[in-house]
């Protein structure tokens, strides 16, 4: 009997350190008038929490709905979990994931298609990157946007105008060595940040000039060892290694951001996840952002749909799913609680988030000027699950020291076959 106890514990100790599996007191799972839907969340760093407002909501309008949450990291785990759920004929009833999943996962027949009923709540542009062959098997619900968050008053103070070009970028930098500033605030220590922001930088100085090249790349028509663009995107993160902290292979994000606040550096490369940190430090800090300025001069700013939520082909609950969806899209209170809580834009009609957004009058500009592209174009061109986030992996070592360049190029040329999500 005690080792069965201690057995038991064991089990019971494994689950609580999984995620955010959660389960019902007085376990209601198991009641006859219950209906449980599986929910595999991959969530960015902002998004942790949501589950739980969703849960609140759905306890209140419809407790014999009951979600069974498993949330991993999408950066991390996403990918990897997803094909062991379709390798064992066990998909959840939900997934939640990002726009580019949808792109990977619809041809493999997985996905169910997304009553218009809910998708008419949202945004004509929310649809654009969910939809494969004329269906559409994704609810993209919020938005970040990525580029440089700058320290407005830094800038103010030191005279500094924001860049268009890698020259103006270079003179920001050599004046903040020059006064003892780090130019960069970064937390390299996390793969995930290298390989988001040379994304970024892929998609300023390779997929806007050439939207097809993940396609060439893997026709054999270019390489990363033969692309001066490609190569120029991965030198950028020597740039920022070597106008950063001493210390960012240590670093995790949350100091990071904490020290760009605390005015210990100008700029950093990083996406609205980061805002929640920001504001939680100073709910005063005045920031704004910027393009990483390409080669041309002529960079966009980066948008990025976050929360798209997609849903089994195969699950016999699809009349509760569909009220998961439904309060989803309609409880316009719970829409904006959750976009305040991540500090991210709606793609739902009529709602609008009410937190104060420094960096929103930034944005309304390079909107205003035609200057925002969708990163879901590089991301559906070289997929992030076994290819982004290895080269992430090579471009760390290569910045310690452990690989050569060249090397970094050609381990990522000879995982061309992982680049696509077909």
């Amino acid at each position: 009997m005690k080792r069965w106890l201690a057995n038991l514990f064991i089990v019971i100790l494994l689950l609580s350190l999984t995620g955010c599996i959660s389960y019902k007191e007085n376990n209601k799972e198991t009641e006859r008038d219950t209906i449980v839907i599986s929910v595999l969340a991959g969530q960015s760093t902002s998004d942790a929490g949501v589950e739980d407002m969703v849960d609140e909501w759905m306890e209140k309008n419809f407790p014999q709905v009951y979600l069974e949450w498993e949330c991993v990291d999408w950066g991390d785990q996403f990918n990897t979990q997803m094909k062991s759920r379709i390798a064992a004929g066990e998909i959840p009833d939900i997934m939640i994931g990002k726009a580019q999943d949808v792109s990977t996962y619809a041809p493999k027949g997985v996905l169910g298609e997304i009553d218009e009923k809910y998708l008419d709540r949202g945004l004509d542009a929310a649809r654009e990157n969910v939809t494969v062959d004329g269906k559409t098997y994704g609810l993209v619900y919020n938005a970040m946007y990525q580029g440089v968050y700058y320290n407005k008053q830094m800038f103010k103070d030191n005279g500094w105008s924001v860049p268009e070009t890698q020259e103006d970028l270079q003179k920001i930098i050599d004046d903040c060595k020059a006064k003892g500033i780090t130019p960069f605030a970064s937390h390299m220590v996390d793969t995930w940040s290298i390989g988001n922001v040379t994304m970024q930088f892929m998609m300023n100085d390779v997929f806007n000039k050439d939207e097809n090249w993940g396609d060439k790349f893997r026709n054999g028509e270019t390489s990363f060892s033969d692309s001066k663009e490609a190569q120029t995107a991965y030198q950028y993160n020597k740039l920022i290694y070597d106008n950063t902290f001493p210390e960012t292979f240590s670093t995790e994000q949350t100091d990071c951001d904490a020290k760009m606040v605390q005015g210990e550096a100008a700029m950093k490369v990083s996406g609205s996840w980061s805002i929640q940190n920001f504001l939680d430090i100073d709910e005063n800090f005045d920031f704004g952002i910027f393009p990483f300025p390409n080669q041309t001069g002529d960079s966009k700013l980066i948008f990025e749909p976050n929360i798209t939520i997609m849903t089994s082909a195969q699950s016999e609950h699809q009349d509760a799913i569909n009220k998961v969806l439904d309060v989803l899209t309609s409880d316009k209170d719970l829409a904006v609680q959750i976009l305040d809580y991540t500090k991210t834009a709606s793609m739902l009609k009529d709602v609008t988030p009410t937190f104060d957004n420094p960096s929103q009058e930034d944005i309304d500009k390079y909107a205003n000027e035609g200057r925002i592209v969708d990163v879901t174009l590089g991301n559906n061109q070289l997929v992030w699950g076994g290819f982004q986030e290895e080269n992430a992996k090579d471009i760390a070592a290569w910045l310690q020291g452990d690989e050569t360049f060249e090397e970094c190029l050609k381990a990522s040329d000879e995982r061309v076959k992982a680049s696509s999500a077909n």
